[in-house]
């Protein structure tokens, strides 16, 4: 009889032994509901691109959880980068599809409660800005070289602080476009682009999934603005073919200061353009993650995301939503490589900040 119980035993044993490593290697996100925080405003180019993102992703993941999006603007995007970071839980059920933080961060790292370095960075995506302005701004803008005559310019922004305003600044004064007024505060694209159609500002600037889907079809082949350059740093002239706006017929700023100055930038202004381009157009969206949370959760993420740049049904929704195919460069140590970026000399960071307080009025 005890040997009966014995055998029993031992085959129980086996069983609970042999069903250990099935449990184990369940997908971390099976049964799991995943929030993508979206840190501007639904309509604007991060949302558009941020939505696409989940959409597509959730396919990816294994375990298959469902995924919602939450947008929460405000702050030139810091309300909610730091939400994700001081509120959102760290279970691996919160990810942020950010924008505008990384320059927000350099700049004034004291802004954030919790330190966004401490943040896990999955992956990123660089982009740059289109400029435009109506055509209207006296005495006409029929082409980009005419920014340098306008009369009465206002250029609108989203904050002092953001790298797309300041650098809408900067290619202005480096132009030597005459006294200009900057109003800024709107809360992200869409409510800034209806007061561009009003008349209350007659300059702005979209990335170009907004500029490509809205911008162009709206106000450009109406006749109500036109581009006028395109943040880039390269000085080459003619630039490299991957450093054009393919179907686009737009200047880079190097590329129309030289039209206008006789030669590239330089100077100061130009090496704080440098850097804002370099941190911000580099990192212009980020893939993140709580601190805190488990490292199962990112590795997860990172493989859908590898998934996701390699999925030919999401990249032609985006070409045909935003007439392009983002991709996300991933790998097990992104958070570290993207610290490390998240960097600007004192001297550098002093001269921008004094720059961002000097906000022009007339």
């Amino acid at each position: 009889m005890n040997s009966i119980r014995v055998r029993y035993v031992l085959l129980g044993l086996c069983v609970a032994f042999a069903a250990a490593p099935a449990a184990a290697q369940e997908p971390f996100y099976k049964g799991k509901r995943i929030t993508v925080l979206i840190n501007f405003a639904a309509g604007g180019p991060t949302d558009i691109e941020g939505r696409l993102f989940a959409k597509h992703l959730a396919k990816h993941i294994e375990g298959q959880p469902n995924l919602i999006v939450q947008n929460m603007d405000g702050a030139g995007g810091v309300v909610g980068a730091t939400y994700l970071g001081e509120v959102a839980p760290k279970d691996g059920t919160s990810m942020g599809y950010l924008s505008g933080t990384s320059w927000i961060y350099v700049s004034e790292p004291e802004r954030f409660r919790v330190d966004f370095k401490g943040y896990e960075f999955i992956a990123y995506q660089p982009g740059t800005t289109v400029h435009f302005v109506r055509t209207d701004v006296p005495p006409g803008m029929k082409q980009p070289a005419d920014i340098v005559k306008a009369q009465g310019l206002i250029a609108g922004g989203l904050s002092i602080d953001t790298s797309k305003d300041l650098r809408l600044r900067l290619g202005l004064d480096m132009l030597g476009v005459p006294p200009y007024k900057y109003v800024t505060g709107y809360r992200s694209s869409p409510p800034a682009r209806l007061a561009l159609q009003r008349g209350e500002i007659n300059m702005f600037s979209e990335s170009p999934p907004s500029y490509r889907a809205i911008v162009e079809p709206q106000l450009v082949k109406t006749g109500v603005a036109i581009p006028v350059w395109w943040d880039d740093v390269s000085t080459a002239d003619p630039p490299p073919a991957q450093k054009q706006m393919e179907g686009l017929s737009i200047p880079s700023l190097p590329q129309l200061h030289r039209q206008l100055k006789g030669g590239p930038p330089s100077g100061q202004l130009w090496e704080a353009y440098k850097t804002l381009f370099e941190i911000n157009s580099t990192l212009q969206r980020l893939i993140v993650l709580p601190p805190g949370t488990p490292r199962a959760a990112y590795d997860a993420l990172s493989k859908a995301i590898e998934r996701l740049n390699h999925d030919k049904d999401f990249a032609a929704e985006a070409v045909k939503a935003i007439e392009f195919a983002p991709d996300y460069p991933t790998a097990p140590d992104m958070s570290q490589k993207i610290r490390a970026m998240l960097h600007a000399t004192p001297q550098m960071r002093t001269f921008i900040n004094d720059y961002m307080r000097n906000v022009p009025k007339n």
